[in-house]
């Protein structure tokens, strides 16, 4: 077998010959060759030829279903809160490169005995995050001692585990410069500053109904959902970093939709695949089809430079080495104004600055030139 795959090294790439060495290893040699020899043909089928417009095609293919994305979000079902965006606005989120998406989601995967189940309500309940504003019933200003009082709804803080005692604590954690002293019924809390005027009493009350009590911070939503043969939550909101410090979490499947924390939490081999995986779920979910290599392809532009950067004025035509290729996206007169001041050269090796100044374009059989010696007899 060993001997068969080796013939094939350098023919054909080395994911392709261990896919086969891992799926064939039963096969007899005379199938074998006959496997690896129509992998070959396929593989040859799939190359580019030197000098083919990728680009534009890539442009054209995505493009052109873009064109029939309507559908502007996605409900999951019983819940009215939890949308995700999708169809268009999503494409141009993910290939703008925008680090504020609308509407941030994990997918967390679970170890056993939560995949089959069994206690995942309370796991998700204790993923969700928790703020001092939606567990307390009231907060009254004492306008006579400056100290805000805040009335605890007992049904909520039973829920949550907690105790008036463990929200003292986290309120002091948080918030400084104030004196909390716990009623059991409620907490009050005072300045001690002795200038404060009523306007930082008021500011402090709205900086305490943020004040974090439990869960992940940025996990405003939990849906438990049966995916296959197992149990997934579903999040509104994104924390990828704590919820991989969990326990519990499957850490090698646990994802996010948001690329920009991906790229800093896995780095950027796992970014330039999550905008392959996000591209691709959208167009799927809308019933398109687009060649996957059409979509490697911009990620591998966004993400070539080592970090994440969208389709955009600043982000990936900003380094475009021509100064017509920048000023042919927008606003060309500064781009043109600051090469001249700079002394910039513009080679005309791409496509754009040759179609502008029309030349031939450095593609197909544009990128051959023929040489030819004159004779000393023939007319210059």
């Amino acid at each position: 077998m060993e001997s068969s795959i080796k013939e094939y090294e350098g023919k054909l790439p080395k994911k392709v010959l261990n896919d086969i060495r891992a799926q064939a290893a039963n096969l007899p040699q005379a199938k074998l060759k006959k496997v690896l020899e129509l992998a070959l043909g396929e593989y040859k089928k799939a190359l580019v030829c030197a000098g083919e417009s990728v680009g534009l095609i890539s442009a054209e293919s995505i493009g052109e279903p873009g064109t029939q994305m309507t559908l502007n979000t996605f409900h999951f079902a019983g819940v009215a809160e939890m949308n995700v965006t999708m169809g268009l606005p999503r494409i141009i989120e993910i290939l703008d490169g925008m680090k504020d998406i609308n509407t941030p989601m994990m997918e967390i995967y679970l170890k056993k005995p939560y995949s089959q189940g069994k206690g995942i309500r309370e796991l998700a309940l204790a993923l969700k995050e928790t703020l001092l504003g939606e567990v307390a019933s009231e907060f009254s200003l004492n306008l006579v001692d400056m100290t805000i009082d805040i009335a605890l709804d007992k049904e909520k803080i039973k829920d949550i585990g907690m105790t008036g005692t463990q929200i003292s604590t986290a309120i002091s954690k948080q918030v400084k410069s104030v004196t909390i002293k716990d009623n059991k019924e409620a907490i009050a809390i005072k300045m001690k500053g002795k200038d404060d005027s009523l306007n930082d009493l008021y500011k402090l009350k709205e900086k305490l109904k943020d004040v974090h009590l439990k869960g992940v911070k940025g996990i405003t939503q939990v849906l438990p959902v049966r995916r296959g043969e197992e149990y997934i939550i579903i999040t509104a909101g994104s924390n990828m970093n704590d919820v991989l410090q969990l326990d519990d979490a499957d850490v090698f499947r646990t994802t996010t939709n948001n690329i920009f924390e991906i790229e800093k939490v896995l780095g950027i081999e796992a970014a330039r695949q999550a905008i392959i995986n996000e591209v691709y779920k959208v167009i799927e979910s809308q019933g398109l089809n687009v060649d996957m290599r059409h979509i490697m392809l911009v990620a591998d532009t966004m993400c070539t430079s080592g970090t994440v950067k969208g389709i955009t004025r600043y982000g990936v035509v900003s380094e475009k080495s021509s100064v017509l290729a920048r000023a042919s996206f927008e606003t060309p007169i500064k781009h043109i104004l600051n090469a001249a001041m700079l002394g910039e050269i513009d080679e005309l090796n791409s496509v754009v600055e040759n179609v502008m100044i029309n030349q031939p374009i450095p593609i197909g059989t544009g990128m051959p030139r023929l040489v030819t010696k004159i004779g000393a007899g023939s007319k210059k």
